[in-house]
Parts: C-alpha cells; structure tokens; sequence
C-alpha cells in the first residue's frame, strides 16, 4: 500500500495515524508476519515502558524478518527487564541539571525544555524511558515561568524543545510558545529535537511550514534516524519541505548493537541522509539506561568503526562520535581510530 500523498492531498492526518498507532505485541507480530512466538518474549517488557509504533513507520519493516534493524529498535524484549550494574534509570543525570519544572540547563548558552512526556514511537533505547515526565508537564499557564527564567539568565540564546517528542504538540500551541520565545532579544535559535517527521511525516503539515517560515529566529531541526531504511520516500518529502521553509535539517543517531554497528549501515545512513538534504551531525554511544543494556556498543569498538567511516566518506559526511557525560560542560567527542 502506497502511502505517500502530497500537501495538497491529505489522506490520513498525523493524529490519526498516531491514534491508529500499535500498542499491543501480537497485533505488531501479526503486521508484520512474525511468529507469535515472539509474544511471551514481550509482553513483559512492555510495563511500563509500552510498545508504540505508528503504521507509517512499521511499513518500512521487511515483512517475516524478526531480524529486521526497525524491527529491533521498536520491539519490546525479555532483556529490558534484567538489572545490570552500570546501567540507570537517570543515566545523564538530567535531575542534577533542573531548576525548576520542565527545565534541563545543562550548558551555558542552551536551554533544554521537555514539552512533552509524549512521542510517536517508543524506541526500547530511549535515555529517558524512565524519565519523571509527570513531575515535568507544563500547564499553559506555567509557561511564562520558562520565559522568566530565560530572561534571568541572560547567556541563553539557543532554546532546545525537547520531550518526549515536542512536535506532538499542535501547531497552533507550538507557534505561540516560538511567537512569546521571539520576544526575548537574547534568543536567536529554537532547536527542535524530534522522530516525529520521520515515524509520521505526515507531521510536517502547511501550518507547521507556515510557523517555520514566519518566524524571525533561525530554526534547527534535528531529526533521529539511525538506520538509511527509516528515509523512505514520504519522509524524504517531509525533510524537502522543512529544508524549503528555512529550517536547517541535522541527524543525531546512536550506534546500536546488531542494528548500525557495522561500516556498511554506517555508510549507507551517511549517504542516505546526504542525498536527501540531512547533514550528518552527532552518532552518540549509547547513554547506559536500565533495561537496554543490550543495545550497548564499546567505545574503542565505536572508534574502529567511525574510522573505518571515515576512511570510506568524505569529513562532512562522517558525524562526530560523541558521548553526553554527566558534569562535563560540553559534549565529549572521540576521535576515530584510524
């Protein structure tokens, strides 16, 4: 089934795809041909962290391959639920970096917002699936505590909305948290951290486009893709449209264990996201959260890879190997071994 539809030609909204999205393990093994076996192998690792993948997402999963690298970052497995030393539920100590409600003020001049608890897909990797996003929601009116913050800290030009996922928001309240951020004279950037264009491009909708174009700060997107079979075509469109109303596109991935750990998928992603406008920018180690241990690659490993990717691609193509390490004022970056 071809899902691809133009602006102009609306078919299924994002929300609806988000509401139509799959929850239950043996509705996503019967999507997708897997054997049902897979189910008593799951269905415990889904409390509380729930399986969630959007159909639009699961189409790009090879059909009867319980091995299939979407597949894997997606499913909910027995694993998630060993206790292994080293691995936390606060892994980069975002608690020690919150001011107030809803604030990560981890770097000088960048400010981190969790707009939401909520996101179209839940990757089994996320660093924060054990995050408090209860103790963290916004109320509309609290939003001006996050204005006046800002203002109290004047090095602040470069606001991060994050979540969850902040593109769940609609657009109407999305544009005018932008409008209020563009009163503040120090603010120069919003950067928007989201899977959402690329689970549901159906996301990036003409509203959306027309509060990217309007708005005088310069607007980042940074997507999540780790593996060149999550850039299907629609969202190839999606990205064309963001790119053409002003927003520059970047990609954070992570390097995953039997998923992208290999110079192939580690090329393949670089020059899929080249040809369509995406300019590789972090692949981060894994963040050591409780229950996804089985995803974690070895640093030195991680080395060998990206100088094996370096000796393949040109510089711009090769994203900066980089690790988050609590306490640190900047992100840490390892060079490749080459």
């Amino acid at each position: 089934m071809n899902r691809i539809k133009t602006q102009t030609e609306p078919a299924i909204s994002w929300q609806q795809e988000l509401s139509n999205a799959i929850t239950s393990i043996p509705e996503l093994l019967d999507y997708l041909h897997l054997p049902q076996y897979l189910s008593s192998a799951s269905e415990d690792a889904t409390h509380p962290f729930k399986l969630l993948a959007p159909k639009p997402y699961l189409d790009r999963i090879e059909k009867n391959n319980p091995n299939d690298p979407l597949l894997l970052q997606i499913l909910p497995v027995h694993s998630e639920n060993l206790t292994i030393e080293g691995y936390g539920k606060d892994p980069l100590e975002e608690a020690e970096h919150t001011p107030q409600k809803a604030i990560v003020h981890k770097y000088k001049n960048r400010l981190l917002i969790i707009t939401t608890g909520t996101c179209a897909v839940n990757c089994r990797y996320c660093f924060r699936r054990h995050f408090p996003y209860g103790d963290n929601q916004l109320a509309q009116d609290e939003w001006q505590s996050v204005l006046e913050y800002i203002e109290q800290h004047p090095s602040i030009n470069e606001v991060i909305l994050s979540g969850g996922d902040p593109l769940i928001m609609k657009d109407s309240q999305l544009s005018k948290r932008i409008q209020s951020l563009e009163s503040l004279p120090q603010v120069t950037r919003v950067r928007i951290h989201s899977r959402l264009p690329v689970v549901i491009p159906q996301r990036v909708t003409p509203d959306m486009l027309q509060w990217i174009e309007q708005t005088p700060l310069d607007v980042v997107m940074v997507l999540h893709i780790n593996h060149a079979n999550e850039i299907a075509t629609d969202v190839a469109l999606a990205v064309q449209r963001l790119k053409n109303a002003g927003a520059l596109v970047l990609n954070q991935g992570v390097i995953l264990k039997g998923i992208n750990d290999t110079l192939e998928s580690q090329v393949n992603l670089s020059e899929a996201l080249f040809k369509h406008g995406i300019l590789p920018y972090y692949m981060f180690l894994f963040d050591p959260v409780e229950g996804a241990a089985h995803f974690d690659f070895p640093l030195e490993q991680a080395q060998k890879l990206m100088g094996e990717v370096a000796a393949e691609l040109p510089g711009y193509l090769v994203p900066r190997l980089a690790k988050e390490i609590p306490g640190k004022t900047a992100k840490t970056l390892f060079a490749p071994i080459l």
